[in-house]
Formats: C-alpha cells, sequence, structure tokens
C-alpha cells in the first residue's frame, strides 16, 4: 500500500487544517516546497499536493508553488494534486508540468462532461476527490453538503479511466482520531477505482487496517508533522 504524506497549501504555506476548517489551521512551513522536500525519502512513491485556498475559491491560488514543487520534486516522485482544479486549462497545465495525478472532487458533482472528457484526454491520470460526511458527499472546501451517496456516486463513476478515488471522511480530518474504516469497506466494495484513505490517518496500527482492507494507498497528513508518527514507522506499517 501506498504511505502518501500529504502537504497542503494556504496562503502560500504549508498547513493542516482541523476538519477542513478555514479558521482553525497551523502553520508548518512558510515554503511549501520546504515541507515537500521533507517529506522526499526512500520509500515514499507519492506526495499529496492540495491548494486550499483552490478548494474555496474554486481556482488555483498557490500555482506558482504548485509549479515549483511539480519542477524539484516530480521526476523522482508522483505527485497527486488537488483543490480547485474546476478548469480543464489548468489540469492540463500541472499534467504537462509533471503532475502524476489531477483530482477533481466539487467539478464531478457540476459537469460530469468535464471529467469525462478529462478522464478520456489523459487516462489514468484523472482522479476522483471524494469528501463526506456521514457518507454523504461535501463540496466546495468542504462548506455545501449535499443529499448525495458517496458510495452510490462512485458506482456511477465506473466506466471512466480514472486514476484513483481518494475518501476522505471530513470528521476525521486533521483530527488524529483514526480513519472511518467502516465508510472505506463500503468505499472499496463500491469502487471500480483504487481506493486511496484519507481523514484520520495516525498511527501505524490505522495504516495497517487501511492495508487490510485493501485500499491501494493511505494518506498521512498532522500525524506527521506533529511527530505522533514517524514517516519510517508509517512506512513499515504500509509494507513500503
Amino acid at each position: 500500500m501506498l504511505l502518501i504524506p500529504a502537504v497542503d497549501m494556504k496562503d502560500g504555506r504549508a498547513v493542516r487544517l482541523k476538519q477542513g476548517k478555514a479558521d482553525q489551521q497551523t502553520v508548518y512551513d512558510a515554503d511549501p516546497l520546504h515541507a515537500a522536500q521533507r517529506w522526499f525519502v526512500p520509500g515514499v512513491k507519492r506526495l499529496h499536493l492540495v491548494d486550499l485556498d483552490g478548494a474555496f475559491e474554486g481556482q488555483p491560488r498557490n500555482r506558482t508553488h504548485t509549479l515549483r514543487i511539480l519542477a524539484a520534486l516530480s521526476k523522482n516522485v508522483e505527485i497527486e494534486i488537488g483543490g480547485g482544479l474546476r478548469d480543464a486549462s489548468v489540469v492540463r497545465e500541472f499534467i504537462a508540468a509533471g503532475a502524476a495525478r489531477c483530482i477533481l472532487g466539487t467539478k464531478v458533482l457540476e459537469d460530469r462532461a468535464l471529467l469525462a472528457e478529462l478522464a478520456k484526454h489523459h487516462p489514468g491520470k484523472i482522479s476522483v476527490g471524494l469528501d463526506a460526511k456521514n457518507g454523504k458527499i461535501v463540496t466546495k472546501g468542504w462548506v455545501q453538503t449535499s443529499d448525495i451517496i458517496a458510495t452510490e456516486l462512485v458506482r456511477e463513476l465506473a466506466s471512466l479511466p480514472l486514476g484513483e478515488v481518494i475518501y476522505t471522511d471530513i470528521d476525521r480530518d486533521g483530527m488524529l482520531q483514526g480513519p472511518n474504516l467502516r465508510q472505506l469497506e463500503a468505499m472499496r466494495k463500491a469502487s471500480a477505482f483504487p481506493l486511496i484513505a484519507s481523514g484520520g490517518v495516525s498511527t501505524v496500527e490505522n495504516i495497517r487496517a487501511c492495508r487490510d482492507l485493501g485500499c491501494f494507498g493511505a494518506i498521512v497528513g498532522k500525524a506527521l508533522y506533529d511527530g505522533a508518527l514517524e514517516l519510517s514507522d508509517a512506512l513499515r506499517a504500509a509494507g513500503n
């Protein structure tokens, strides 16, 4: 299973939020590139890069930092990018710059035709980020809750040539309380694509549980930054 360190960007800095709330942030590095380089070690095969301002505002706001990170690291480690990717030209720019995956979230609900077009032209490079609360999809930087059930939505996408599905339980994100294993298992059974767990993964036991569920990867953020989880231990638990 892939162990995927996260780098979340807000106002040009590397931060972590609690439950996706913009007013509950911790700044970890003044330069997102430095934060990304911190996790560039043997065994780490992919980094998870998110533009939080982009997620809230609907278009990338940390584009310069994203391109700097891609230029510096993408030849040696896969980088998946999310946050405000709601325009085809931005997706194409990041893929051309070296992104291994571009993650669409809100746009999956708003414009299925665009998702299908991007997946067709970039097979395997477009992933879907499904962020949920009580199993229901939330959008626009986690501020709008829909009535759409995550497991039902992922079944509707089965015919598209997508990369992976990233499932985030927002009640667990940044809380160090462990992932929602029950919902992850339901998602794994519903998804035709490899599943990446996100939200609350904070111990080696959490990582092993995600691995044992059959997850393709697990994203870890706050626990690594706070030192609650050592990267070497996390990689061993994932089998890297």
